[in-house]
């Protein structure tokens, strides 16, 4: 009797365990963050021209200019603060599943910014890389974008080398893409400051690393002429 409530207890602490974790990865994935729209867009089974998926850069672009995404048959598929790998754990739900036509990805600012841990290039490079492919595999066109200028992270100030990490990661994305016969999409070159400090121009950007309207309106007219190119 003793032996099947030891046994019991077992159970029961680890199936806890596993219920905790479960919860634990979708509030660190953001796996429900849109699943409301997510499901009534399955629902509607809806063409869509392209998804973009990203951190608070997407997200603000899509809260900010609704109009560019709503009139183009784009979704925005951003959550503030993530990096590559959590972009990674819910690209099914938030990109595959949906089946547009072109996938957007946007990401590695706030992996050097280490908000989900030490920075690591080739980790970062890879997530990145696994997102490609699983949408490739899927019958969804490519676009990698360049991560944005930035002097420095204000919000971690002490990280070093800023810069000389974004030219690392977006020589491997714009290569990457060569090599693929993927999709890349220089927002940098357009945004940087022409004073040779690598930052964005106050004109463009609130605090170094988000670009603001003036900002967005660049980064539109970039990427909507390269979607309408692939997507015909």
């Amino acid at each position: 009797m003793k032996t099947k409530h030891l046994l019991f207890t077992v159970l029961f602490f680890f199936a806890g365990i596993s219920v905790l974790s479960a919860q634990n990865n979708e509030q660190w994935a953001g796996l429900n963050f849109f699943a409301n729209e997510n499901m009534q867009l399955r629902k509607e089974a809806k063409p869509i021209n392209a998804v973009f998926i990203g951190n608070s850069i997407t997200q603000m672009w899509a809260g900010m200019r609704p109009d560019f995404f709503k009139d183009n048959n784009y979704l925005g598929r951003g959550i503030g603060g993530q990096t590559t790998p959590q972009m990674l754990s819910r690209f099914r739900a938030d990109v595959v599943e949906l089946k547009p036509q072109a996938v957007v990805i946007n990401g590695g600012i706030n992996d050097i910014a280490t908000n989900s841990g030490t920075y690591n290039f080739e980790f970062t490079f890879g997530s990145i890389q696994s997102m490609a492919e699983i949408a490739h595999a899927n019958g969804i066109k490519v676009i990698l974008t360049s991560v944005l200028p930035a002097a420095e992270i204000p919000w971690r100030k002490e990280i070093p080398a800023v810069p000389a990490k974004i030219d690392q990661l977006n020589a491997a994305i714009k290569e990457y893409c060569i090599k693929n016969s993927f999709t890349y999409v220089d927002y940098y070159s357009q945004l940087v400051s022409k004073d040779g400090h690598k930052g964005m121009p106050e004109q463009y950007t609130m605090d170094g690393v988000h670009v603001n309207i003036a900002g967005y309106e660049i980064m539109e007219k970039i990427v909507k002429s390269v979607i309408e190119k692939i997507i015909k």
